[in-house]
This record gives C-alpha cells, structure tokens and sequence, in this order.
C-alpha cells in the first residue's frame, strides 16, 4: 500500500465530466489499496474570472478580500470531485485549506506555507477516506485566508507530501511529462523518463512551464518525488528525484527557453568602486528583477555594463537607466526587446568537457550571433536574436541528439 499525493490542474477539472473522469481515476486507485490525497486547483478560466469581478469593484483590489474572492474557486471543485467520488460509492471527504490547517504567512495573494497540520489527514485516510484538498490557499495565524499566487496548487499538493511523507506526488497536467523541450518548437522532442530536482528547477526557471518553480524547490527540500503525468491519457510520466546513477550517461537533458527577455545597456561608465550598485540599485529599488549581467572594461578606465530583465519591465528599467546615465555621466544608454534565451540545461555538466564548445559551434554554423553568455554549474544560456529562436532550439537539439534514448 502506497500513500500518493495527486494534484489535479484548471483543465483536468474544466467541466463536470473531466471531474467525473478524475474521480473514476482517484476510485481505481483507492480500490487498489492505496491511501489518496487529492489536490485540486480552480476550474480552467475560472481564477481569472474572479479576478476580473474584483476589477470591477475596485481599480486596484484589496489584497486581503482578493484572497478571500479567489480562493472559492478551489473550493466548488473539492466539493464537486467529492460528491461524484460519493456517486460511485468512494468514501471521500474536501477541506479548505484553512480547515486542514495550512498555516502560511500574511503576504496576501503571494503567501509562503509554513506548517501544516497532518493530523486530521491522517485519521481520514486511516479511516480509508480519499481526502480531497483546495489547493492554492491555506489561512494565517490571525485567521485570514490567504493565496500562494498562480500556480500555487503545485506547491499545496508538494506541501502535504512532504508533511505526510507520501511516497510520490503525482502531479496531473494536459501534458504528459516532462519533454526534451517545448514540442511545439521541436517535433522531434522526447519524453524524459527521469529528470532530477536540480535540473526540474533550471528549467522550469528557464522557461518550461509545466511545474512551478517553488513546488520544485519544496520538493527537492524535503525531497518528495514528483511524477507529472498526463489527466488525459495513460503513461509512466517522467520522475522527478534527485541524481542516480540512471542519469548519468545523459550529458544534456533539456533545452529551455524563454522569450519574454530584453536587453539593457549602459556605456562609458566611470570604473570605479560601486558602479554596479548605483546602476541596478534603482532597478531593485522599482522591484525589476535582473537576470543576466556582462561587464566590459575599456581602455579608457569606463565599463559598458549590460543587464536582461523581463520584457513587461523594459520600458520602465529603460527610463530608471538613463537618470542613472545622466547621474554618472555615462556616455549612452541602449536597448533591445527583440531578444530571447536559449538555455541548455544538464547534470552531466559536471563530469564532461567541451559541452559549451559544442553549443556555441553550433549555433555559429546555423550563422547565430551570441549576445551574451551565461553558465551555472549545469546550465549554459545564450542571449540572441528573437527571429533565432526556433532554429536555435531545434539544431541544438539535434547536436546533442535529445530526441535518442541513451542507453
């Protein structure tokens, strides 16, 4: 007997018939034996919904009351999985997040979990009850509801795996795994059959959207192994643990990208002590997150300082630089938001030469100019021209023949 966690998402709770499809899946495994937790997040669309009534009301919505609004979504799909797990006869019963108690902090609509209460869990399922959870909320110590921002049934599902010591969290998407990389860019993309958490985390922070990226790093703390599988068809998915010996023959395992990235750049800055403060310090100030940093030095004793953030932010960032350009004296301020990152990302990193060699020779035969250059222990990322970006991606993927099982 197993104890499994499953999360279901938006689409997989769409309608009254894909929650009957998910109670029929949640009846067979619990007729099997095994003790199921069932997390749910809000009906596709239905978040967003919510979100535009709030609008209406008020310009700029009360964070507490917006949580108090968004978090009923949740809770019409655990009632409803759970009356139609009743209809075919499966013991089960919902909480709220706040009934459960999923203790978070009081940021309210981007909330963190700091505890949760197992005790009630546990005697349901020793009880052979299928408990059904409201993702995505959980309450404060003064009682007020809260929400763990979008995507945040991930990290609830996560969450009570880690407290319960659930064997795996199954994580139920419209996709059926994680991919080599985005099939709708590369046809030939593969199912990975394993990934660890190190590299889950790279990419899902890359760009790949199918886990969020907090769950993932909850789930590699208190290492909880995570399975995404597809709602809509049968298959094994692909695990999520930490390294094993399984993985290493992979040099790479996935390429990520994202195209939401613009490019600023500041030049002729005095080189002096303190220059990279006074330039990002009033971008971290406006709350814009940077991501990539290059820094040239001249002859001249000036720095060229160049610096990505997320393509919303351009306009403002690109305002914030050049009061700064002024402030410095600086020669000129350049911009660019027709850029993307093209990330490869491998634990097998470690242990092999000449990957970074093999990924810029073949981005220069595809006549690909690099802008800027990013590495981590397992990860390489290149900046370049948007209109790369497929052909990038693609002729990556054959170089290091992703779409091969290895041995």
């Amino acid at each position: 007997m197993a104890l499994l966690v499953y999360k279901f998402g938006g689409t997989s709770v769409g309608s009254t018939e894909r929650i009957r499809a998910v109670a029929d899946k949640v009846k067979k495994a619990h007729d099997l034996g095994d003790q199921i937790v069932v997390v749910l997040s809000a009906m596709s669309g239905e978040t967003n919904r919510l979100i535009a009534l709030a609008k209406d009301m008020q310009e700029i919505p009360t964070e507490r009351e917006m949580d108090v609004l968004i978090s009923t979504g949740e809770q019409v799909t655990v009632a409803l999985l759970t009356m139609a797990l009743h209809a075919l006869g499966c013991e089960a019963i919902s909480y709220t997040g706040a009934q459960v108690k999923i203790l978070t902090d009081s940021s309210f609509t981007k909330a963190r979990i700091r505890e949760i209460e197992d005790a009630k869990l546990r005697a349901d399922l020793n009880d052979g009850k299928v408990v059904v959870v409201a993702g995505f909320q959980g309450i404060d110590e003064l009682g007020n509801i809260t929400t763990l921002g979008r995507g945040g049934s991930d990290t609830t599902a996560v969450a009570i795996a880690a407290a319960l010591k659930a064997d795996e969290c199954h994580i139920y998407t419209d996709v059926d795994g994680v991919y080599t990389t985005d099939p709708r860019v590369e046809p030939k993309a593969r199912r990975l059959d394993h990934i660890t958490f190190e590299e889950m985390l790279e990419m899902a922070s890359l760009g790949s959207k199918v886990l969020q990226i907090r769950s993932v790093e909850f789930a590699g703390k208190y290492n909880v192994a995570l399975r995404v599988l597809s709602s809509f068809k049968e298959g094994c998915g692909t695990l999520i643990t930490y390294e094993d010996t399984q993985m290493e023959s992979a040099l790479i395992s996935g390429i990520a990208f994202n195209r939401d990235e613009a490019k600023l750049t500041i030049t002729g800055v005095p080189d002096l002590p303190g220059v990279a403060f006074k330039i990002l310090g009033p971008i971290a100030d406006a709350n814009i997150e940077v991501d990539m940093i290059v820094q040239n030095i001249a002859d001249d004793a000036t720095t060229d300082f160049t610096f990505t953030v997320h393509r919303n932010d351009y306009q403002r960032a690109l305002g914030l630089l050049e009061q700064t350009c002024a402030d410095l004296g600086a020669r000129k301020v350049t911009g660019d938001d027709t850029i993307v990152k093209v990330s490869i990302v491998g634990v097998g990193m470690r242990s092999h030469a000449g990957i970074a060699s093999t990924m810029f020779k073949t981005l220069a035969e595809e006549g690909i100019n690099i802008r800027m250059i990013g590495t981590s222990e397992i990860k390489i990322s290149v900046v370049v021209d948007e209109k790369y970006l497929e052909l990038a991606v693609r002729a990556l993927h054959a170089a290091f023949e992703l779409d091969k099982i290895k041995a």
